[in-house]
């Protein structure tokens, strides 16, 4: 198991979180929307259990040392529309 670190920023408020989570696996050896998606199930079972929330991601990349995966997109609150964001996610530091 490993620990990975996302960071993600709202582009409207400008609002900035740091989440870590683990992840059985090689996490970045994946593709970055599905590194992505695994960032996003945490989320929706650990941090927004109770809400009904979506995502659309418009672009996700990994750096050319494959070390960071980068996306952009919107969380889709339910009831009150989509919040723009951008995240980075890498792994924790031993």
């Amino acid at each position: 198991m490993s620990t990975y670190t996302a960071v993600v920023v709202h582009s409207e408020t400008g609002g900035e979180g740091r989440y870590d989570f683990d992840y059985d696996g090689d996490l970045l050896a994946r593709s970055p929307v599905k590194v992505v998606r695994a960032f996003m199930d945490v989320v929706d079972k650990k941090y927004l259990p109770s809400e009904q929330v979506d995502y659309e991601i418009n672009a996700a990349l990994k750096s050319p040392s494959g070390n960071t995966v980068t996306a952009m997109g919107s969380l889709i609150h339910e009831g009150d529309g989509a919040s723009p964001f951008m995240m980075m996610i890498s792994k924790k530091p031993s």
